[in-house]
This record gives structure tokens, C-alpha cells and sequence, in this order.
């Protein structure tokens, strides 16, 4: 009887060994998945800000840089480009001259309230 009692005394401190591990496996993963959920967030909101505080920079070197000129050539063809829209939106039904001349003083609203005036 010592024999058996034995052996089931080994067999539970063998499984009650390999409970703890299996515990402490689980413990790591869970561990292991919280950490690099923490981590993932501390990488985006740091990046989030830095966007946002070089936006403004940008933009206004941007503006700087550019002219505020257009050529008669880009002119045109913010204007066909505006005509084709309203025809679309229309379902190809409407007069091409009326939305031609619509696009075309739709265009020069937007160039004269940003500023930009076209290429003599």
C-alpha cells in the first residue's frame, strides 16, 4: 500500500508542477499582450502630437514657397476639370456651355478669396 500511496503522491506533485507552469505560461502571455498593448499606445500618442505641431510649420513653408500665381494654361484646366464635375453631377443632361461658363466664374471666385491671380 506505501507503494501506491507513493506513487499517487508523485503523480499529484507532478501535476500540481505542471499546473504552475501552465499558470505561469498563461501569467506571461497575459503579461507579454499587455505590454505590448501599453506599448503600442505610447508610440502612437507621441506621433500624433509631433503631426500636429509640424502641420502648422509645414503649411506655412508651403505657402511661402509657392506663388500666388497661376498660368493661364492651369486656369483652363481648373476650369474643365469644374465644368466636367457639374456636367457629371447633371447626368451629362445639362447645356456643356452653361456649365462651362458656370465653372469658369466658380473658378475665379475661389483664385480671388485665396489671393491668386493668373499669369498675364
Amino acid at each position: 500500500m506505501a507503494k501506491t500511496t507513493k506513487k499517487a503522491a508523485e503523480k499529484a506533485n507532478a501535476d500540481a508542477a505542471a499546473k504552475k507552469v501552465t499558470k505561469k505560461k498563461v501569467a506571461k502571455k497575459a503579461a507579454v499582450k499587455k505590454a505590448t498593448t501599453k506599448k503600442a499606445v505610447a508610440k502612437k500618442a507621441p506621433a500624433k502630437k509631433a503631426a500636429t505641431k509640424k502641420a502648422p510649420a509645414m503649411r506655412a513653408a508651403t505657402t511661402a514657397a509657392t506663388s500666388r500665381t497661376v498660368s493661364p494654361a492651369q486656369r483652363h484646366q481648373l476650369i474643365a476639370e469644374a465644368a466636367y464635375l457639374r456636367s457629371e453631377a447633371q447626368g451629362f443632361m445639362g447645356d456643356p456651355c452653361q456649365d462651362w461658363i458656370d465653372a469658369e466664374a466658380e473658378v475665379e471666385a475661389r483664385l480671388a478669396k485665396a489671393g491668386i491671380r493668373v499669369e498675364a
